[in-house]
């Protein structure tokens, strides 16, 4: 993810600067696309909380895997607010870099919500993250870690 979020910053729910290249080492990674006024997003964030909590909070150890908030909203204050609202811990890029314009052309994003399961590189494993999670549940991140290299060190 060196790659992709090279040279910037991410913000934590709560506010704090984070430097992607230690929080997204080594983990598969998922571009979510989103807004707080689309009533689709709104409808898969909590499914998304719900995988995500699974995966960190109830695996041990936590699954090597990071979500990546690129925000759609109107407003920064928008955005903070879909965050602390329905959002899990995950991190996001801030409002204002507009850099979100950049990833939406790279990884094709015409609507939301869209959950992009990159590799380290950047590279798609699959565009399709949220049907995957809504059909196969938990199932799905194995075959994402699969196809992201880094089987072996989650499976250790």
């Amino acid at each position: 993810m060196v790659d992709v979020f090279s040279g910037r910053l991410l913000v934590s729910k709560d506010g704090r600067s984070v430097d992607p290249e230690e929080a997204l080492q080594n983990k598969v990674v998922g571009l979510y696309f989103s807004a707080g006024w689309c009533s689709p997003c709104r409808d898969f964030t909590p499914v998304l909380c719900n995988f995500y909590t699974e995966l960190l909070e109830e695996t041990e150890p936590p699954a090597p895997f990071e979500v990546v908030f690129i925000s759609s909203d109107h407003s920064a204050e928008e955005m903070v607010g879909y965050m602390h609202a329905m959002h899990g811990d995950w991190l996001a890029l801030p409002f204002h870099d507009p850099y979100k314009h950049d990833l939406k052309k790279k990884y094709n994003i015409t609507a939301i919500p869209k959950l992009v399961i990159v590799k380290q590189t950047g590279e798609v494993i699959t565009d399709k993250g949220r049907k995957q999670i809504r059909d196969k549940g938990l199932s799905c991140f194995r075959n994402w870690l699969e196809g992201a290299d880094i089987f072996q060190n989650f499976s250790s």
